[in-house]
This record gives C-alpha cells, structure tokens and sequence, in this order.
C-alpha cells in the first residue's frame, strides 16, 4: 500500500459551481440592461421636460439655452396686434412683461386682460415665440403657475382674501411691505 492517500473526488461541486457562477452573470447583465435602460429613459425624459416661467423669471434668468419652455401670465392690455396669421402681444405678471409672438389661429377665449399660458423659446433679441397658446377657460381658473408668480411678485397674499380678477394683473402696483415695530 502506498503511504499516499487521495481524496475521492467530489462529484457535482464542479457542477453547482458553473450554475451559480452563471446566475451571478445573468443577475449581472439584467442590472446592468435595467441600469442602461434606466438612464436613457431618464435622459429622454429630461429632454421633453418643459419648465414654467412667469415674465418676472424671465428678466431674472434671461435663458438662452434655447430650450423650450411656457411662459405665463396676462395678456397686457393695449398689447395685441394682429398682422394676418402672425400676432404679437405681450405677457405680464404685473412686475414685469415679454413679448410674444405666434404664428397661427389663438384660441377663442385668447383676448387683452385675460390669463394665458405659451409653450415656446427665447430668441436672441429677447423675444418670445410661441409654437402653442393656452387661453384659461373660465372667469375663476387660475393656473397654479400663476397664482404662484402672483404671491412672488407681491401682487397677491391668500391671506387677505381670493387672487385678484385677471384684468387687474397689470394695472396693479407692488404690496407694499409690511411695517415692522411699533
């Protein structure tokens, strides 16, 4: 007999070795397939994601990335000229006001005084283009964009009772701030 003595192999550990190393790589891939789908579904949704901006957000930010955005607020009274298919109007939110311009039909609830929303870019010079036009639908809607830029600019405190009717958006002069002290 030899003094040597072997180990019987181990029968099936070569085996449930390949078949767990191969679950790992395929739990591997499938995170890294739900990752890479994750991050381009997340970059095509970054590139369609439009901000809103009042006029105020406007003349802070001046953006000219070129990307495209709405910009809401009233129609300006005295503002609106049509010439043909074109119309420029201008778009406040009583602190401050762009120029809009827009190629195409306006919605027939679109006239001076009243609340609007516009989906498009900047150009160089300052301006608006608008691609699209959304007139609010009734007397008592407010888009909540709107109201937002109304307490912003001081135009509007809820605690003092309902937001100011669209006409007066651009007549109106700041709140003053509150006296402090006694």
């Amino acid at each position: 007999m030899s003094a040597t003595t072997t180990n019987p192999p181990r029968r099936g550990l070569g085996l449930a070795a390949s078949r767990r190393r191969r679950r790992i790589w395929v739990l591997l891939l499938c995170a890294l397939g739900l990752g890479a789908a994750a991050a381009l579904a997340l970059t095509a949704f970054r590139d369609n994601l439009v901000f809103f901006r009042s006029p105020s957000d406007i003349v802070a930010l001046s953006p000219t990335d070129g990307r495209a955005f709405r910009l809401g607020g009233l129609v300006e009274a005295g503002s609106v000229v049509r010439d043909g298919p074109e119309a420029r109007f201008r778009v406040t939110d009583g602190a401050h006001a762009v120029s809009v311009t827009y190629r195409g039909v306006l919605p027939d609830l679109f006239r001076e005084g009243q609340g609007v929303v516009t989906l498009g870019r900047m150009r160089p010079d300052g301006g608006f283009v608008a691609s699209e036009v959304l007139a609010r639908h009734d007397e008592t809607y407010m888009p909540p964009e709107v109201m937002d830029a109304l307490k912003r600019s001081g135009h509007w405190n809820p605690e003092q009772g309902a937001a100011p009717p669209a006409r007066e958006w651009n007549t109106m002069e700041p709140a003053p701030a509150p006296r402090s002290g006694g």
